[in-house]
């Protein structure tokens, strides 16, 4: 991933709030015939130190376990808030006309090696983690333990579960940082005059990366 040093974020603790934040991440995998990618939910455990390890599953008929040697080198892809930023919104542009269009966005990579197993244990472990994250938050929470037993155990033998224990971490947090003061502060306006509720969030990272600068 390209990282500008002032797009760079390295406090772990938002990485892992960001990270457990996400819906949908990217695993790319390599193999012999070159990269594949899913996209599923994972888990994080912020152990071992100091980065932590992805949890998740694929369905058992996805090739993307079956190719890679044992412990090959993965890629996990979070993304989060992201917005389109336009230069009517810069100062900039009044002044002297200097501008063009560009994203802000919240991207972290996850490296390390990853490995699969169909351990039932393991993979009823992982299953049952990722329900209670989404359904916990429900008025009439769906739980792994409202199926039937013996189809549960059915639906495990179609998983794949992974492990990828996390060697590097890169965050990036890109808010306008690189833009002058008058220019942040355009876009923090222009993203709250905005009506998707994501704008909303980029425009308090933005607002987040502008106090930071203008403390030094």
């Amino acid at each position: 991933m390209y990282l500008p040093a002032q797009f760079r974020e390295e406090d772990i603790s938002a990485l892992h709030a960001a990270m457990r934040a996400a819906g949908l991440v990217t695993l790319a995998v390599a193999g012999p015939e070159g990269l594949d990618a899913a996209h599923v939910p994972m888990l994080l455990d912020s152990e071992p130190g100091p980065f932590g390890t992805l949890r998740g599953h694929v369905a058992r008929a996805n090739p993307i376990w079956k190719t890679p040697a044992e412990g090959a080198q993965a890629l996990a892809i979070f993304l989060g808030p992201d917005a389109y930023v336009t230069p009517s919104w810069y100062e900039t542009k009044r002044q002297t006309g200097k501008v063009v269009p560009t994203w802000n966005y919240v991207a972290i990579h996850a490296r390390g090696r990853v490995r699969f197993f169909d351990d039932a244990d393991r993979l009823l472990a992982i299953v049952t983690a990722l329900t209670e994250r989404q359904e916990g938050v429900r008025r009439n929470p769906w739980a792994v333990t409202d199926a039937p037993a013996d189809f549960v155990a059915s639906m495990l033998k179609a998983i794949v579960g992974f492990e990828l224990a996390i060697a590097k971490l890169d965050g990036k947090w890109k808010m306008s940082q690189n833009r002058p003061a008058e220019d942040r502060a355009g876009v923090i306006a222009g993203l709250r005059a905005e009506t998707a509720p994501v704008a909303a969030e980029v425009a308090d990272l933005v607002a987040q990366a502008d106090a930071k600068l203008r403390q030094g």
